[in-house]
């Protein structure tokens, strides 16, 4: 049982004991962030003449080295230690000697902690954001892509109003514009660097916190040290934007099942996003959509497991919050997955836009507009909503859509009606017609793909200087 601790105790833990508060099976994912903090940290304590330059310098290239040897695989993480912080520091006394003791000098492993989980967030923050980024992009083309695809838009599930494809992938847009800029509000709420928080009261060592957040990249150091170590907030507000991710992808997973069913027809999943069936030699399942569908409630789970773990936790830190980890890595590793293989499956999808066009003539999705064509004539929209209810009855009676109806029929609805009803009727009119700002009109989508298209190149430019900067760092 190799552990940072034991002056204190005059026997060894039990191995049950030992092994219900050991966390190396799974903090082994910080060690790239435990050996970026702890370089950092030397370097601090080596300006404020805490330790000399050559103890530093020593240090720092010995991290590296443990660093580079997990990576390569020449060193193995071991579970004979409780955690990841205890393996690098034993580790680098093992290589080192006694000044490799030095690496914890004005630090404990409360703030250490701290630090490592705010470095792992942030880091798979980005990335995801960088994948939201990805859906976007082809949410954008096919936004394009599909001006003119005409289809039913619904309420209650019921056909509604025509729109476009377009206007209907737009919808998902806006989610996921969303989502990205949760993660960034979440990533400027929570770069600051717990470091020098010490166990929660901070330490008599003359620190220069401004310099290890500089190091690593936080806007500064936090104000309060008892705060620093007992903070999880970003966790949750990080679960939070991850439930609402998957909140989204569920619900575009549900419209394209029911798309991809033989009562709808609207899209073709491709086969390499589909499944077959072990009985029935005709299906073709969509089980990526399926099972990112499924998902969404296990980080739903993870959120309410953490806010479950806080809700009475007195200052400041507590060893609950060791269950922080296990529910953030499993959610971030499905959000990620989920984002990949729905990306994928989105770009590969086939859209039967002759399907769709004739589900909106025959599900009565004009009444409106032949309703205002009434009222344009002169007719109390009240007196005209009566009317065209009284068309669909019609229409239904003979199995029919409005514009199926000859002009005597309609006629006989209301005198007023004449031969340019067809044409204000028509699916091309009743969607070009609606050109209010974010409706789903050819011209008002325009400016619409115009802005989207603006938000990606702001992000795609960002991204693009952020990594030029590390590249010459």
């Amino acid at each position: 049982m190799a552990q940072l601790w034991g002056g204190r105790f005059s026997k060894e833990t039990d191995d049950l004991v030992y092994g219900f508060n050991a966390s190396i099976s799974f903090d082994k994912r910080f060690l790239k962030q435990d050996i970026a903090g702890s370089i950092a940290h030397v370097t601090m304590l080596a300006k404020q003449g805490i330790l000399t330059d050559a103890e530093a310098g020593t240090i720092r290239e010995a991290l590296q080295g443990i660093l580079t040897d997990v990576e390569t695989g020449k060193l193995e993480i071991s579970d004979t230690f409780e955690d990841v912080h205890s393996f690098v520091e034993a580790t680098l006394i093992d290589r080192i000697g006694d000044t490799g003791k030095k690496l914890h000098t004005g630090r404990s492993r409360n703030d250490q902690v701290a630090l490592d989980m705010k470095l792992y967030v942030r880091e798979e923050l980005q990335s995801i954001q960088d994948l939201i980024t990805q859906v976007l992009h082809t949410l954008y083309e096919m936004m394009q892509e599909h001006l003119d695809t005409y289809m039913p838009g619904f309420t209650h599930l019921q056909k509604a109003q025509p729109t476009t494809l377009s206007h209907h992938l737009g919808a998902y847009f806006e989610m996921f514009r969303r989502d990205h800029n949760r993660l960034r509000d979440v990533y400027e709420r929570m770069n600051y660097c717990p470091l020098g928080a010490g166990a929660f009261a901070g330490t008599t060592y003359k620190l220069d916190r401004d310099l290890t957040a500089e190091l690593l990249d936080f806007y500064g150091p936090t104000l309060n040290s008892m705060d620093s170590v007992s903070d999880r907030d970003y966790v949750i507000e990080f679960l939070s934007a991850l439930s609402l991710i998957m909140m989204h992808l569920s619900r575009f997973s549900e419209e394209i099942i029911l798309w991809n069913s033989n009562e709808y027809r609207f899209v073709e999943i491709d086969d390499a996003y589909s499944t077959g069936s072990s009985i029935m030699p005709q299906k073709k399942n969509p089980d990526i959509a399926e099972l990112t569908r499924g998902k969404c409630g296990r980080v739903y789970g993870a959120l309410m497991s953490m806010l479950t773990t806080m809700k009475g936790l007195p200052l400041a830190y507590n060893k609950d919050m060791q269950e922080d980890k296990e529910v953030t890595f499993d959610a971030i590793d499905t959000v990620k997955d989920c984002l990949l293989l729905f990306d994928g499956m989105l770009k590969t999808l086939t859209f039967r836009k002759d399907v769709m066009a004739r589900s909106a003539m025959n599900g009565f999705t004009n009444a409106t507009d032949a309703a205002d064509y009434l009222v344009k004539k002169g007719i109390p929209f009240r007196d005209a909503h009566r009317m065209i209810g009284e068309m669909v009855l019609k229409c239904i009676d003979k199995e029919c859509s409005i514009e199926q109806l000859t002009l005597q029929e309609l006629k006989e609805i209301s005198e007023v009606i004449g031969d340019d009803f067809y044409e204000a009727v028509s699916l091309k009119t009743c969607v070009e017609n609606r050109l209010t700002f974010g409706a789903p009109g050819k011209e008002a989508m325009q400016v619409v793909l115009k802005l989207n298209k603006a938000f990606l190149d702001r992000f795609d430019q960002d991204h693009k200087s952020k990594k030029e900067e590390k590249k010459d760092e």
